[in-house]
């Protein structure tokens, strides 16, 4: 295999609010918002509809990803509450965490400003599309299991604790490809696809598809190809990534938010019977080589190649569980602490009963923690980068 880990397509600056339950009380009651208003389906235009977003989704404990009409919208919700000036998006988060395990990476980056250059790391270069500064951030909401919201005719409560993203783009939705893409691939061993889900011209789509293509050509043929699903702001976008890519696509990994927005029904994650009828439908829409769905309570590959990621797959749970437990200052003997804590009871059992029952699928489950300020930011990103750095383990092994 190459030297390189080339992780892409585009990186964020993140506005991480910190959760403030006299706070949102006051918002909801200044804006009057009811029970009965809350829609997880609404156009986000102004405070008062962002507002209404969270709660909605603080109700399901459901996380996701939305586009709000514009960055002011952001800035003003935001402006109430303290708040974290982070970096996001799929391939910077995953190689933060590679990064802290000792491992470098190669970004592919479509915007940059000096937020970008102050943290990025220094063993974290970049190639980027951007012809100048810019900055268009991305609001984390991140609640908690239990969070009770006090609105005009009742109350709102968490069932479980989750993550939720809002952001308006323009150079993520554009997703210009850098010139220097196909030199950083071609001595690549790790290429790592994401971001298309920003996207809202299908034209445009199309098109950096194609380009993309032309510049996965000078991949290594030993390189591996990994590409996380998110939230698509238009949903039949993702079938147009798909013909484009699987092909060239080893590991398909999504979370349970996706999973079961392609299944259009909801999952009982704990519910062996369901969990197999899911990943049967699942794999049956996306028929990669090894189709990785990462949830809080498991991770499971299906497939023709899921075997041979097994070693990956329990790092990347091993790693996303760190995170939870210690946030952005996880280290390698943090993670090698997590090794030792007890796994979940459900969700082994799930794994057990998903081995038996589909041929060739591999899971791990996940760990059984108890923190009282877990961090559930970055998450998915964190895993992808935990399954990455398995991957490398893997290979110097070998």
């Amino acid at each position: 295999m190459g030297r390189t880990f080339v992780l892409g397509l585009g990186g964020t600056v993140d506005y991480e609010l910190v959760w403030d339950p006299a706070v949102i009380d006051r918002l909801a009651l200044d804006h009057g918002v009811r029970r009965h208003e809350l829609t997880t389906t609404a156009p986000i235009t102004d405070e008062r509809s962002l507002l209404v977003a969270v709660l909605a989704y603080l109700a399901s404990g459901a996380g996701a990803e939305r586009f709000v009409t514009s960055s002011e919208v952001i800035e003003s919700f935001v402006s109430h509450f303290v708040h974290r000036i982070t970096l996001g998006g799929t391939g910077v988060r995953a190689g933060l965490v590679l990064d802290a395990l000792g491992i470098p990476s190669v970004q592919h980056l479509v915007s940059i400003d000096d937020n970008v250059r102050r943290l990025l790391p220094a063993s974290v270069s970049y190639i980027s599309s951007a012809e100048e500064d810019t900055l268009d951030p991305h609001l984390i909401v991140q609640y908690p299991v239990g969070a009770r919201v006090q609105v005009v005719d009742g109350e709102v409560l968490s069932p479980a604790s989750n993550r939720l993203i809002f952001a308006n783009d323009p150079p993520n939705r554009r997703m210009l490809l850098s010139p220097d893409l196909a030199r950083s691939l071609a001595d690549a061993s790790i290429f790592l696809v994401s971001g298309f889900n920003t996207m809202q011209d299908h034209d445009l789509l199309e098109v950096r598809l194609s380009e993309l293509q032309r510049a996965m050509r000078s991949l290594p043929d030993d390189a591996l190809v990994y590409y996380e699903d998110a939230g698509f702001y238009a949903r039949d976008f993702a079938d147009t990534v798909r013909a484009h890519l699987l092909p060239q696509i080893d590991v398909y990994g999504m979370n349970e938010d996706e999973l079961q927005e392609y299944l259009g029904r909801s999952v009982n994650l704990l519910d062996a019977d369901d969990v197999i009828r899911a990943l049967r439908e699942a794999h049956t829409i996306i028929p990669a080589r090894a189709l990785v769905v990462h949830t809080r309570y498991w991770a499971i590959a299906v497939g023709p190649d899921a075997a041979r990621h097994s070693a990956a797959l329990e790092s990347a749970v091993r790693v996303a569980a760190t995170r939870y437990r210690v946030g952005d200052a996880l280290r390698l003997a943090d993670v090698d602490d997590t090794a030792t804590m007890r796994r979940h009871d459900g969700g082994e059992a799930v794994v057990a009963a998903v081995g038996s029952a589909l041929a060739g699928a591999v899971g791990i489950a996940a760990f059984s923690l108890d923190v009282p300020r877990p961090t559930t930011v970055g998450l998915g990103d964190t895993f992808v980068g935990g399954f990455l750095a398995g991957v490398a383990r893997s290979a110097e092994r070998a």
